[in-house]
């Protein structure tokens, strides 16, 4: 029987060594070399997107052993699974940098008012259905996914690779700051029900924002992700405002420097992007309500942009009843997201894609279809790009924190096997990923088969 990938690590250099791999590294696969007797798998006669290029290579025989892709090209080896590709796309497999995977399967009052068990349960399925679509890596921006993600990496439930975030920074009255209007003036030696359950943490003053970062970095935060700025899905606070000073900001980006890794900032506003950008972070979450000079900022200072393509579709549920406050708010972000593209690709700005469903069991099943969205401003190829390799370049800002040893995003040899078939060609007709279940014919992740429709 072959070794379980991600068995924790082993130290040998007593207690103290042991407690820290136990905390620090929980759930983090070790590096693995595949033997030559590991059965291989070998993907014949398929043409290749990589990631990468803008088109496909010819028929060629992608062979998988262990948890790598070990070569593109030459014949399988004996005893191999060989699985006939049909002359159909093998591509890599999805990569969404803005999800949160704990916090999309329950409703807002379920996060405010229910067991954390609920919350658990409700994600690792959620975890598993988005494998399903496609998804092997996603970049978590908020929410208790530590547990789930060191779950998925230990192999014990299915799901993709998570880049946990943990719980979002926020100030007082700001747009992580989950409590009740009747939970105001609050006690701060008292955590919220949120802040007890990791989906948030409050904090005001550099002082308390340096222990609040340091406490989501010890957790086995990947990244940090600061709210500088108001939301649609927070009650209370009006999207036009800037949250958290230039000095706060920065006290957050000092920490995550410390340990390797970055600051993204939750921010719509010029006012809030530009304390942002000044305080040396290195991605901005949203922005669809940004001016010219700001967004050339971004590009001068070489800030990764992380856009969703928030638009109103005709026949697609507007979210909020037109007398809730968030309706109002939602329809301002709908109408700046043309001008945000537009103005991204004018600068050459590095755009990720991402879908930021949140609170909101019903629409994750939406969220191929926000790929196809991209195609009011990008090419097809453009696009799976972006949901591949450009994507797979944001995560590796994580550095050291990263956690994972090979590539993602692309197909060639060493990178990890989180590979999709596509039944036709995602390059030429791009909605051909929009319905995963019927045009997924394999899905892979780390080596290992989650569907295959082929019958081998």
């Amino acid at each position: 029987m072959q070794a379980n990938p991600f068995a924790p690590r082993r130290f040998a250099f007593g207690f103290y060594l042991f407690g820290f791999a136990l905390f620090a590294n929980a759930g983090t696969p070790p590096a693995e070399t595949a033997s030559p007797d590991t059965p291989q798998i070998a993907f014949t006669n398929v043409r290749v997107f990589n990631g990468e290029d803008p088109q496909l290579s010819p028929p060629t025989t992608v062979i998988v052993q262990g948890t790598r892709i070990a070569s593109i090209g030459g014949a399988p080896g004996t005893g191999a699974r060989v699985i006939d590709g049909k002359g159909h796309t093998l591509m890599p497999g999805l990569i969404d940098a803005h999800v949160h995977v704990t916090m999309v399967n329950v409703t807002h009052n379920d996060l405010m008012l229910d067991d954390v068990s609920y919350l658990h349960v409700r994600s690792t399925r959620g975890a598993h259905d988005m494998l399903l679509r496609g998804f092997t890596s996603v970049r978590d921006m908020g929410g208790p996914s530590f547990g789930l993600k060191r779950a998925i990496d230990e192999g014990s439930v299915p799901g993709p690779r998570i880049w946990p975030s943990g719980a979002v920074i926020s100030q007082s009255g700001g747009h992580g700051d989950f409590r009740l209007r009747n939970q105001i003036p609050g006690n701060s030696s008292q955590p919220t029900h949120t802040e007890l359950i990791g989906a948030g943490a409050i904090a005001d003053g550099e002082s308390a924002v340096l222990r609040r970062v340091r406490e989501q970095l010890a957790l086995g935060a990947t990244q940090i992700k600061v709210t500088a700025g108001g939301g649609i899905v927070s009650q209370f606070d009006p999207i036009d405002v800037s949250q958290y000073t230039v000095r706060e900001i920065r006290a957050a980006v000092e920490a995550a420097e410390n340990w390797g890794t970055y600051v993204t900032v939750h921010a719509y506003t010029p006012r809030a992007v530009r304390a942002a950008v000044e305080a040396g972070v290195k991605c901005i979450e949203h922005g669809q309500l940004l001016d010219e000079a700001t967004i050339r900022l971004i590009a001068e200072k070489g800030v990764w942009w992380s856009l969703q393509p928030f638009i109103a579709e005709a026949g697609a549920a507007e979210g909020f009843n037109r007398w809730d406050p968030r309706w109002l708010k939602q329809q301002q972000v709908f109408q700046g997201t043309d001008f945000a593209y537009r103005m991204a690709r004018k600068h050459k700005i590095r755009v990720a894609w991402g879908s930021d469903l949140l609170l909101d069991p019903k629409a994750q099943h939406n969220q191929n279809g926000f790929l196809i969205r991209m195609l009011n401003w990008y090419s097809a190829p453009e696009v799976l790009r972006m949901a591949t390799f450009d994507n797979a370049a944001l995560l590796a800002l994580a550095g050291p924190r990263n956690g994972y040893d090979a590539a993602v995003g692309v197909i060639r040899p060493d990178a990890y096997a989180d590979l999709l078939l596509v039944a036709g060609n995602p390059l030429e007709d791009l909605k051909l990923v929009a319905d995963p279940e019927r045009n997924f014919s394999v899905i892979m992740k780390n080596g290992q088969i989650y569907k295959n429709t082929l019958g081998r």
